[in-house]
């Protein structure tokens, strides 16, 4: 008989929230038969100073195994969730995708952006699917998004519950509440593993339904009496709609700010998830002429994230649109974990320009959380009642602080297993256990490509930022003698009252090194390496700072 086994692979999703990427693998007497790959998203760095713009899933592991990837299968439109895609897809073997209708057009136009095409499935609720060994069927759930799944997989092995990013909204603005009569149905056949979205475990309760920020972007607008800005993720599209939908109620023209929130919106306008009168939508330089209170501005950026719609508004770099006392900026999202003091900071150049920021720190109903509170997160481990608990979507703190909520429920220390990236979990007929890791790492992407920016770049990136660059140009004739004096050039090292002193002990340094490399045995490379470590010697020891040492040798 043949012997099965399954192993989960989190490539990206845990511990770190975002840049979602998950493996589920049939193994047949040993040897791999099938993979789906479930979502693939962007993560955000952790120091934008650094010049990173995202990071995406290191998929080194697949590399050699695209032959046993069956499908990708997309949860929901945000963009820790599809973003990555585009830069993976023809590496992983160009499989089938799939995705609730959103997110299939989302998907579908991040590669058009990209010169590149892809068609997605467009999956229908409550049917399943074959992928080789894996047995799907898609739920529908709610979040912050339209169409957001949950994602049931049957296998030799047993059944899977992944559910990411959810609540259970039995109220929502637009589109039916959570399917639970299939979540229950899955519970009932037997679940070996739920995987679970964990992010709002540390909040009592039922998450907020979506429904109450509608009438608190009414009591807002109502009480504004110039622009009415409001900044959310650009993907949030029942959340765009109810503030559009607030300001037709109060006679405001609309204008978007930012491409990813003008393409995203007219994606949504496409399928009828955002009827919004074409009379009421301008363009910023139609808004910059009307009087400000008639105008309400939906933009992107409520992350702080640099050269966004918000950081240029609050840095007074949009051409026609300038914040003015009495605007109102209504933040509408709650900082993702780590990206505190850039919305912090984003807050202050906000109130500097002279407007009223209303954010979740001072005031309630601006943000009902995407992410379920502890008693959502209970409803659905109660409904699929699992063998076995993964919390996924989560920071270490919240995943122990969902095995806490899991004891309390009775589930045992061997039901719930905690990973961190790159580990792996197996599931065998009657038994599961932790599997051998998989070797991961950040792939940066900035301006000039995808994992350019390696370890070295973001050291000397960090070194610049804190203690700046001195570049060293020596002039050496035919005979490899030095011409005159070296010429020292600093940017953000030392004040200029400083140079003299320093630098004349730095010339003695390069002198130094020359005579122990005399004429016969130049090499330039050995020369700068040489020269390098010594002037970062002398510049740390005299004024405790480690500047970048740049050294150039010019030949006459």
């Amino acid at each position: 008989m043949d012997q099965f086994k399954l192993r989960f692979v989190p490539l990206g999703g845990i511990v770190d929230v975002t840049k979602n990427m998950y493996l589920y693998e049939i193994y047949r007497n040993g040897e791999l038969e099938d993979i789906i790959v479930v979502d693939c998203g962007i993560g955000f760095p952790k120091e934008k100073e650094l010049g990173v713009d995202f990071v995406i899933p290191d998929i080194s592991y697949l590399l050699d195994k695209t032959d046993k990837i069956r499908a990708i299968l997309l949860t929901h439109g945000h963009e820790d969730h599809i973003s990555a895609l585009r830069f993976h897809y023809e590496a992983l073997g160009k499989p089938p995708v799939y995705g609730s209708k959103l997110t299939a057009l989302l998907v579908e136009e991040k590669f058009k952006e990209y010169g590149m095409q892809l068609k997605v499935t467009e999956i229908a609720y409550r049917q399943q699917y074959t992928f080789g060994s894996f047995q799907a069927r898609f739920i529908h759930v709610t979040h912050s998004i339209p169409d957001p799944t949950h994602i049931v997989l049957k296998t030799p092995v047993g059944t899977f519950y992944h559910g990411p990013d959810f609540k259970l909204d039995l109220t929502p603005p637009y589109g039916p509440p959570p399917d639970f009569y299939e979540i229950a149905k899955a519970g009932e056949e037997g679940i070996d593993c739920l995987l679970s979205d964990c992010l709002g475990v540390g909040r009592e309760g039922f998450t907020l339904s979506e429904s109450i920020v509608g009438k608190t972007f009414e009591d807002e607008i109502r009480t504004t009496k110039g622009k009415f800005i409001m900044t959310t993720f650009s993907s949030n599209i029942s959340r765009i709609r109810q503030c559009a939908e607030a300001a037709v109620k109060f006679n405001r023209s609309i204008a978007f700010m930012g491409r990813s929130m003008r393409g995203n919106t007219d994606l949504a306008r496409e399928i009828g998830y955002f009827p919004i009168p074409d009379r009421y939508l301008i363009d910023e330089r139609k808004a910059a002429r009307m009087r400000p209170g008639s105008v309400c501005i939906i933009a992107a950026g409520s992350q702080g994230q640099i050269d966004s719609a918000m950081s240029k508004l609050a840095n007074d770099q949009n051409k026609s649109i300038k914040i003015a006392p009495g605007d109102k900026v209504f933040f509408s999202s709650d900082p993702i974990p780590g990206q505190e003091d850039d919305v912090n900071d984003l807050v202050e150049r906000l109130y500097a320009r002279g407007a009223e920021v209303i954010y979740s720190d001072i005031a309630e109903g601006l943000h009902a959380s995407g992410h379920g509170n502890q008693e959502d997160l209970k409803l659905l481990a109660r409904l699929t009642r699992p063998k076995h608990l993964i919390p996924i979507g989560g920071t270490v703190l919240h995943q122990k602080m969902y095995a806490n909520m899991a004891d309390k429920l009775g589930f045992g220390p061997e039901q719930i297993h905690l990973l961190r990236e790159g580990q792996t979990y197996v599931f065998e007929r009657g038994s599961a256990y932790a599997g051998e890791p998989v070797d991961t790492r950040n792939i940066f992407v900035d301006a000039y490509g995808v994992g350019d920016v390696g370890s070295t770049v973001l050291r000397d990136r960090k070194t610049l930022s804190t203690d700046g660059i001195v570049l060293a140009v020596i002039i050496v004739d035919n005979a490899m003698k030095m011409v005159g004096k070296p010429q020292f050039i600093s940017h953000g090292f030392i004040f200029k009252n400083d140079e003299q002193a320093i630098f004349a002990q730095a010339t003695t340094v390069v002198e130094r090194v020359l005579r122990r490399n005399g004429p016969g045995a130049f090499n330039d490379s050995i020369i700068r390496s040489e020269v390098s470590r010594n002037l970062e010697q002398v510049f740390q020891s005299k004024t405790g700072r480690e500047p970048l040492v740049s050294v150039e040798i010019i030949k006459l």
